[in-house]
């Protein structure tokens, strides 16, 4: 008996099968209703499962995994490659002159640049740090702290890299620059590769994940022109930090591996939030994720209390390294984690009772929580006499018709069409390469899924001071943490898309793995042979094996000679007016100061721009504004 429990639990392992899981097929097991012995029974014996657990199963464990770390590096270098050849070919980029490049840095880039080629022109480090926290040249007769003021840490880094490293002999700096832009890219697709595979337990998974991200490229990310915006540096941090948070909330993580992921986790949000200005705002988001999960009852108190101080962890730390920027203390995101720990802290005996009353107390507790976020925010923004990101708002409130505003920069967002609502024919490019319909399908089955097991769980007042493992295995349905987590995201960052055309990048990459662990999941397709009555290993691995190479054997054939044609076909950067206004300011800019040098002036005096960091001199700041 012994000999057959330890091989059970050998074929576990090996098929990746967890009684926590939360398909189908495992839970009832779990409960005994469908029991492994059973049906292993009839024609094996003992012997049967001794020789079963004989194989090596370790070493073909870790090929796997190597096999799928590899996929996911190669993946992510091919969206690397596909966006760099499509911008060398937009622009004819390594044959234009110096000027040219910087001009096709448009709007708020060619100003991000500039910081950078500051930095590089400076005499020293410290020179160039000095006059980026002391610069008098981007906003007229005022000297500010750009470090505090705008999330450049990114230029700076990569201009204090370029001057260490041993690489200025055969590397321009402008291709160091967008050379690490696109490696981020496949950061970014190598970590959706890791959460799609995390969820499913497929690395299939992540190869979708991946194909769908490149297929889908106009609506999953615009690096290709607009390289320096910050989201292009950002985002690859966010997917970091979800696969981070779904690998965090799996089962059977020793301590030692939390701890791990946890400082990763913490990382990440690190990075995320020092290279957005939309940081605290998508952070926001996420707490009420959290807050979500937490008041179902999916995940537990620990849990919660670690990725609330994560993100805690990460603004505070932010706010110092941006010298105690008081929009971090004034954030909204800031104010209603602390007011969520505060009350979850004093609120005893939420978790108790019957369904009215425990619908009346998540009632109240959310009323408190919402209350204390608006007095802890309001108290905080009158101490630091904070009042920057009121226009946004006002933005808010206009937008959904609460009321009229007159303040410039939220009506400039509304005629805005990034700020507009999400157009409909975005749906028709996603439903083109088949991402739209598996994702709807996971989507509506998954929140069905996730109806039922919250109505169990506010009406089993027996469950208060038991594991959630341990109520998950007694219920006939159940949702992994992870799972439920990426479900929550996928809802709040969708509704935020809709909303808003230009946080729909934050939406359809994690769309992908979403849909892509939908595919290559065990939870939809087990429903789905239970209800035929034909619900088997053999027939639910073939299943998800055979469906996702399908879909990427379609894919392939229709879209691969397009992809092709799209990443040969050659342009060329032609702004003839511009490249000539840009070469009179510079020679103009160089007269004023060469003039002013000789009668033995300040060139910071007087008007104009002491800054000239690069070939165009401070025309790059000229041309965020011009354009």
């Amino acid at each position: 008996m012994e000999i057959r429990k330890r091989g059970l639990s050998k074929l576990e392992s090996y098929w990746d099968i967890s009684q926590y899981d939360m398909s189908a097929e495992s839970c009832v097991e779990a409960r005994g209703g469908l029991r492994v012995s059973e049906r292993e029974d009839s024609g094996r014996d003992s012997q049967d499962w001794y020789r079963l657990s004989i194989p090596p199963l370790w070493p073909w464990q870790t090929v796997v995994i190597a096999a799928g770390l590899v996929l996911a590096v190669l993946t992510g270098l091919a969206h690397a490659w596909c966006v760099y050849s499509i911008h060398e070919n937009l622009l004819w980029f390594s044959h234009l002159k110096e000027v040219e490049r910087e001009i096709s840095f448009r709007t708020e880039c060619g100003l991000y640049y500039s910081y950078y080629k500051q930095m590089l022109r400076a005499p020293s480090i410290q020179q160039g740090l000095s006059e980026l926290i002391s610069d008098n040249a981007t906003e007229s007769k005022r000297t500010i702290n750009l470090l505090r003021r705008m999330n450049i840490y990114q230029e700076v880094f990569l201009g204090v890299l370029y001057r260490i490293l041993p690489i200025q002999a055969y590397l321009e700096p402008v291709y160091f620059y967008i050379y690490t832009v696109f490696s981020l890219q496949a950061v970014y697709v190598i970590a959706l590769f890791i959460t799609s595979w995390l969820l499913s337990g497929s690395w299939l998974a992540g190869a979708l994940t991946g194909v769908w991200y490149i297929l889908n490229r106009v609506d999953t990310t615009r690096v290709e022109f607009t390289i320096s915006l910050r989201e292009n540096w950002s985002l690859p941090f966010f997917a970091l930090q979800i696969a981070a948070i779904t690998c965090y909330l799996r089962p059977h993580l020793k301590p030692i591996q939390q701890k791990v992921v946890l400082w990763l986790m913490f990382l990440a949000t690190l990075c995320f939030c020092l290279t957005w200005q939309f940081n605290q705002f998508i952070l926001l988001v996420q707490a009420l994720i959290i807050f979500t999960l937490d008041c179902l009852d999916l995940i537990s108190t620990e849990q919660v209390t670690c990725l609330y101080l994560v993100q805690v962890s990460s603004l505070l730390s932010v706010w110092l390294l941006q010298f105690c920027n008081s929009m971090i203390l004034g954030s909204l995101a800031l104010s209603f984690i602390v007011a969520a720990l505060f009350v979850k802290h004093f609120q005893r005996g939420l978790k108790t009772g019957g369904l009215a009353a425990r619908l009346g107390k998540l009632l109240l507790h959310t009323v408190l929580v919402l209350a204390l976020t608006f007095t802890i925010n309001y108290f905080a923004k009158q101490a630091l006499q904070l009042r920057s990101d009121e226009h946004i708002f006002k933005f808010i409130k206009s937008k959904f018709g609460l009321g009229p505003t007159r303040d410039f920069d939220a009506s400039l967002y509304l005629c805005e069409e990034a700020f507009g609502l999400l157009p409909l024919d975005t749906f028709d490019r996603l439903a083109g390469t088949l991402l739209a319909y598996p994702y709807l399908i996971t989507l509506i089955v998954l929140l069905v899924m996730l109806a039922l097991l919250t109505l169990a769980n506010l009406c089993d007042s027996s469950a208060v001071g038991r594991p959630l493992k341990g109520r998950f295995e007694e219920r006939p349905i159940c949702m992994r943490a992870d799972v439920a987590y990426n479900l929550l995201h996928t809802v709040f960052f969708g509704l935020l898309a809709l909303s808003t055309m230009r946080m729909k990048y934050l939406w359809t990459g994690h769309m992908c793995a979403f849909a892509a662990y939908g595919v290559c999941g065990k939870e939809l397709w087990s429903l789905c042979l239970n209800m035929i009555h034909c619900n088997t290993k053999t027939k639910l691995r073939l299943i998800r094996y055979t469906v996702p190479l399908a879909i990427l054997g379609f894919l392939y054939y229709k879209f691969w000679p397009k992809l092709m044609t799209e990443v040969s076909e050659l342009r060329e950067f032609y702004d003839p007016d511009t490249v000539e206004l840009m070469t009179w300011i510079r020679f103009g800019e160089l007269w004023r100061m060469n003039k002013t040098w000789r009668s033995g002036e300040d060139p910071a005096v007087g008007g104009g721009s002491a800054r000239c960091p690069g070939p165009c001199g401070s025309v790059l700041s000229s041309q965020s504004v011009l354009m």
